[in-house]
């Protein structure tokens, strides 16, 4: 007889659901629902033996919907997942369930009280007229871009740096540089979409930029956007002529495109750069085949 993992519990008959029962019921789209459980954010229980599919609970579901309505608000998911964990740290057990977002990025509501997710503080609201005073002292862009710095490099604590990118764009959207951080941690985390908007802003804002436009480039492709991804990597190499990375991703999206011809240059040049780079054998391959 088939038993789930003592961490799911057997659900009442009544709180089983199948994904197209969820999916339904919460009105989201099975992409939402892919890229959430990638996130841990929703975490259905381990298939049943009698229909082979994973279950979700009435927790799940509502959380599912908390999820949306957040996300709906411009609540980037991986901000709600830095939240949780960086709740979970400090001994704070919290489902999404119990969480209300009391203001985008800012902070959770969570057993009557309102708390700062990264760094555990509460903050006192009071009605209008009272006080304009806040227990919680703000932190500086200084403060957040340390906070992103430290937790950049480390892959569990990428939601925290996500988090903190946020809180710098909000409060300085001149720097684009945070903008190109943020969208990289996004692409990285596979969040592609998220990626294409910061670096779509990143362009927008420093069209002369050649970073900006080759991470375009490069999450355009991801998305099979080729024409898209052809127009930003040609700017990123008019732009800086030596930079081997735009060469070799414009190289590839023009063979992606059919065009073996426009490709051949791009290859040759990457080579001149990079020709001892883990990926020169395989331009010097795309070179020896037929018809380039």
């Amino acid at each position: 007889m088939y038993m789930p993992p003592a961490e799911f519990p057997p659900a009442p008959a009544l709180e089983r659901f199948t994904r197209t029962e969820v999916l339904r019921m919460a009105g989201v789209t099975a992409r939402q629902m892919a890229r959430w459980e990638r996130l841990r954010l929703v975490e259905p229980r381990p298939p049943a033996a009698r229909c082979g599919e994973r279950l979700y609970s009435f927790q799940d579901l509502v959380g599912l919907r908390t999820i949306k309505q957040a996300t709906g608000q411009g609540v980037p998911a991986t901000r709600l997942r830095a939240a949780i964990d960086a709740m979970g740290t400090r001994g704070r057990r919290v489902s999404l369930a119990s969480l209300r977002v009391a203001a985008p990025g800012l902070a959770v509501e969570y057993e009557g009280q309102t708390i700062e997710p990264l760094s555990g503080q509460l903050v006192f609201r009071f009605e209008p007229g009272e006080s304009n005073l806040r227990v919680m002292k703000e932190r500086t862009v200084e403060d957040w871009l340390a906070i992103a710095a430290q937790a950049e490099g480390d892959l569990e604590r990428r939601p925290q740096a996500i988090e903190a990118y946020l809180h710098v764009v909000e409060a300085a959207p001149h720097l684009i540089e945070a903008h190109i951080n943020l969208g990289t941690l996004f692409y990285e985390s596979g969040e592609l979409e998220e990626a294409r908007e910061r670096f779509q802003i990143a362009v927008t804002m420093g069209p002369q930029n050649a970073l900006a436009h080759f991470n375009l480039g490069s999450v355009l492709d991801e998305l099979h956007e080729f024409d898209g991804a052809v127009d930003h990597l040609k700017e990123a190499v008019r732009l800086k002529t030596d930079y081997a990375d735009a060469h070799y991703n414009l190289a590839r999206v023009y063979e992606e495109l059919g065009g073996l011809v426009e490709a051949r240059p791009h290859w040759l040049r990457y080579l001149e750069l990079d020709p001892d780079s883990s990926w020169a054998e395989y331009a010097r391959q795309r070179l020896a085949a037929g018809g380039i």
